[in-house]
């Protein structure tokens, strides 16, 4: 045997393509050529595998060898394509036979003693091996995250001796149990801590009913950020196939899939974040903070000290729910489907409108700053809420509001509605939108008045319906009425005056 072809997969962001590493042996002047468009962890595997199958007793054939890792035109990265390229010389040698890897995928670096290191990117991996109806083989530190997959065989080992014993009968490997994971019931910042600010609870609690973008502006120490971090604790759990999106995403980013099993995302990047580090890329793309809160919320304090590039680049993904990287040999898709919340001051210093301080500001100081927030941008927030500052009496009051389990059992009902109609209502558009909201002739003749007083945009104008219709589910009705469209307008008034 000098021919032999292993399966593994290559990690193309959420992607894991098939390849099929191929090992050749002819005679000639001993070398090894690695080719199919390898990068340079990739072509230092040859020195790996090499030390590793001499360290662990195996015969190194001595003859020309060619390693092909097809497809051609498929970038390669990283090192988990030495456990594949060590199996392959070991069949093509005669140290293994062939069948015993006809249905099996691997993938795992290789210490130069032959111990096997985790790689990143194995959930995606093996969700895919699991479609092709094959088992695995993975380093033991990444046999937890295989096993989520689900119907899959995953066979962890710590050493390739352990493979080779497998392949060969004389040491079976056992497969690995799926770990049992219970989501975490760790309690967050719970909502009965905010006091007063009614209106901005009220908003915080038809973001979570809707999935709606929301903006909180007002001056510093009113309780923006508070009042965001409660967010996560009134949205409902993700369910399985939510919570398997989220570790593959965590997955080819090189983090835990077990932090915070099936708790939604929340991020928070700090305003110096660049472009690159909001939506994702680099040489070698990979996941930015919108993918990484993805089914979670995406959380922008000091929203105007953000550069404007960086904040326009998230417009497109804010619609579609998906950022596509695009480079000059491959591209990237990952998945963006994030709940914005964002908190600004209303001027530089941030004391307009405050009674409790003077604003020093100048007209064109506060035109400056709030220019930083471009119309279309503003347009993709449905709620935007002003919060001001909390008189004495509203601080010291000892009535605490709502907890937020009691406001997450409303949220629930009002998303049992929109699960009826088959999307949230911050995702319906078009046909479906204009049929569930089903306005009658007074209203819409109304509305039609409202947008044209205010001169709302069209965007704005399918908002203010998305935004209604979550109040009408709170509310346990079957439409928006008047009640329901003129609170909804209410939260358009912040983007008016950002406007002009």
């Amino acid at each position: 045997m000098t021919l032999a072809i292993i399966h593994t997969r290559a990690g193309l962001g959420l992607e894991a393509p098939e390849v099929l590493v191929e090992v050749h042996l002819a005679n000639g002047l001993p070398g090894m050529t690695l080719v199919g468009l390898p990068e340079a962890a990739v072509k230092e595997s040859r020195e790996r595998v090499r030390s590793a199958l001499v360290n662990a007793g195996f015969d190194f054939p001595l003859r020309r060898i060619t390693l092909n890792l097809a497809p051609a035109d498929l970038p390669k990265e990283g090192g988990r394509f030495d456990l594949p390229i060590a199996l392959g010389l070991l069949v093509a040698s005669g140290q293994v036979p062939p069948e015993a890897l006809a249905d099996v995928e691997c993938a795992g670096e290789l210490a130069l003693d032959g111990r096997l290191r985790p790689v990143t990117g194995v959930l995606p991996l093996a969700m895919a091996t699991r479609r092709a109806g094959r088992r695995l083989i993975v380093p033991r530190a990444n046999a937890d995250e295989a096993a989520l997959a689900g119907d899959l065989e995953v066979l962890p080992a710590d050493h390739l001796l352990e493979v080779v014993a497998h392949l060969l009968g004389q040491t079976p490997i056992a497969p690995h149990r799926s770990p049992s994971i219970v989501p975490s019931l760790e309690a967050g910042p719970d909502l009965a801590e905010v006091r007063g600010q009614h209106q901005a609870r009220r908003a915080l609690e038809v973001a979570a009913a809707g999935g709606h973008n929301l903006l909180f502006a007002g001056p510093p120490g009113t309780g923006k950020t508070m009042l965001a971090s409660r967010l996560p604790g009134i949205l409902p759990p993700l369910s399985e196939s939510e919570a398997l999106e989220v570790a593959a995403i965590r997955s080819v980013s090189g983090r835990s899939h077990a932090e915070q099993w099936g708790v939604r995302p929340f991020r928070a990047p700090h305003h110096t974040a660049s472009a690159v580090a909001l939506v994702g890329g680099g040489s070698k793309p990979r996941p930015g903070e919108i993918s990484l809160a993805h089914h979670g919320v995406l959380f922008l304090d000091e929203l105007p000290e953000f550069s404007r590039h960086v904040l326009e680049v998230m417009r497109e993904p804010m619609e579609s729910g998906q950022i596509h990287i695009a480079r000059a040999s491959h591209e990237r898709r990952y998945p963006a489907g994030f709940q914005l919340v964002a908190a600004m001051n209303p001027c530089p210093c941030g004391h307009l409108g405050d009674p409790r301080q003077v604003c020093h500001c100048t007209a064109a100081q506060i035109q400056r700053y709030q220019a930083r927030l471009s119309g279309p941008l503003l347009d993709r927030i449905d709620l935007q809420v002003e919060v001001p500052a909390l008189s004495p009496e509203q601080l010291t009051s000892r009535e605490a509001g709502e907890s937020s389990a009691v406001v997450r059992e409303r949220v629930l009902a009002a998303r049992a509605r929109q699960a009826a109609r088959g999307a949230l209502n911050a995702r319906l558009a078009g046909q479906a939108l204009e049929e569930a909201c089903a306005l009658q002739a007074a209203d819409r003749a109304w509305l039609a008045s409202v947008l044209e007083r205010l001169k709302l945009s069209a965007r704005a104008y399918h908002r203010v319906l998305r935004v209604a219709l979550t109040l009408a589910d709170l509310a346990d009705e079957a439409r928006p009425g008047r009640d329901q469209l003129i609170e909804a307008i209410g939260y358009r008034q912040l983007d008016r005056l950002l406007k002009g």
